[in-house]
């Protein structure tokens, strides 16, 4: 059989992407004495992880609720429609806090972070759509596509020293973008989530809550959030562990919350670490018009992230969740979370710094 130039360069270009992909990853794990993990221990969800912050319906209270009127127009926040598509023109300053970190805002819970040692990191970095098979799905179960997609050079990618999942719902874990951050980065993801990483010689490290991994001079925290995982339809629910990161160099501090409802985790990740330089925390995804306590359980509402955001001594706060990046998956419109937010802030006379930034924004603080 003759083999044309083409066909031949396609069937070995085939052979190193087959080879590439079934190279297994290196898997290490960081638990440390302080470790806190609390799995199913026998029965049918034996090894399941659970939320040890979880509490009974009847027993969820939250210190500040908005009642009504929570959407007010705000001169500093200009839509196309009300509270759709919007733009934040309003200042965006925050405290001299010179932290040596500087970071740029993807869209949605995706951020570009530069530590003050000189690495490059991606905290839930997607890039595009959801994976298969929800893209496949989502135009029959009505889920709105993101309008606006994050871009990062080849350059930029290569550049990456480390990427930081949370967890491994579709809005914040994506293989298409791990393909296109390849192998050269270290990758961290809390206990049970490499199972799920793609085969291609990826490095893991996996952490529980309270454990740490170094990286040149940077601390790498993983900490509670009160939140959930899966990542199929059936038989993963909590078969891998979620939560945020704080990172720390030189006693400076970036935190990110991850995916999280409102408890007293955020009481004790400050008692543990103190205050937090830079708190980033999510203000959107809450709303849902038949199950709304189950919405505002697993995510915080803007009252509830001032509220976190003073609870974890916050000495500036940048929300995310919301804008034209996101699915506006439990959110009455692409800006309305931060609509409610500036009304909050008014409302709970919130001492917290507030910077708010627009996708693509880029800040060093």
């Amino acid at each position: 059989m003759k083999l044309t130039l083409v066909s031949a360069t396609a069937l070995l270009g085939s052979a190193v992407l087959l080879s590439a992909c079934s190279t297994p990853n290196k898997v290490e794990q960081q638990l440390g004495a302080d470790a806190l993990i609390e799995q199913v221990a026998e029965g049918k969800y034996k090894g399941m992880y659970r939320n040890v912050y979880r509490t009974p319906v009847e027993q969820r209270q939250y210190p500040a609720n908005c009642e009504a009127d929570c959407y007010p127009a705000h001169p500093a926040v200009s839509c196309k429609t009300p509270a759709q598509d919007c733009q934040y023109t309003g200042p965006q300053q925050s405290p001299a806090l010179d932290t040596g970190f500087s970071l740029q805002w993807l869209g949605h819970a995706s951020f570009l972070v530069n530590t003050p040692d000189g690495q490059q990191l991606l905290i839930d970095p997607v890039f595009g759509q959801f994976d298969w098979p929800v893209s496949w799905a989502q135009h029959f179960a009505g889920i709105i596509k993101r309008p606006y997609t994050p871009r990062l050079t080849k350059e930029q990618l290569a550049a990456t020293d480390a990427v930081l999942y949370s967890h491994l719902h579709y809005d914040h874990f994506s293989h298409a973008s791990i393909a296109q951050i390849g192998a050269t980065a270290k990758y961290y993801v809390p206990l049970g989530m490499a199972n799920y990483m793609p085969k291609g010689g990826y490095n893991v490290v996996e952490q529980a809550w309270y454990s740490h991994s170094q990286l040149d001079g940077l601390n790498i925290h993983l900490v509670p959030a009160h939140h959930f995982n899966s990542r199929k339809l059936f038989n993963d629910h909590n078969q891998a562990m979620w939560g945020g990161w704080l990172l720390e160099h030189s006693g400076k501090t970036l935190f990110f919350a991850g995916d999280t409802g409102y408890s007293g985790h955020f009481k004790d990740i400050q008692q543990r670490y103190g205050d937090i330089d830079i708190c980033l925390i999510p203000i959107a995804s809450y709303h849902h018009d038949k199950d709304g306590d189950w919405y505002r359980y697993v995510h915080t509402t803007p009252e509830d992230a001032l509220v976190a955001a003073a609870e974890l001594g916050c000495k500036v706060m940048i929300p995310w969740g919301y804008g034209n990046a996101s699915w506006q998956m439990g959110d009455h419109s692409s800006h309305s979370p931060l609509l409610r937010l500036l009304h909050m802030q008014q409302q709970l006379n919130s001492q917290v710094p507030l910077l708010i930034l627009n996708e693509g924004d880029s800040v060093a603080l």
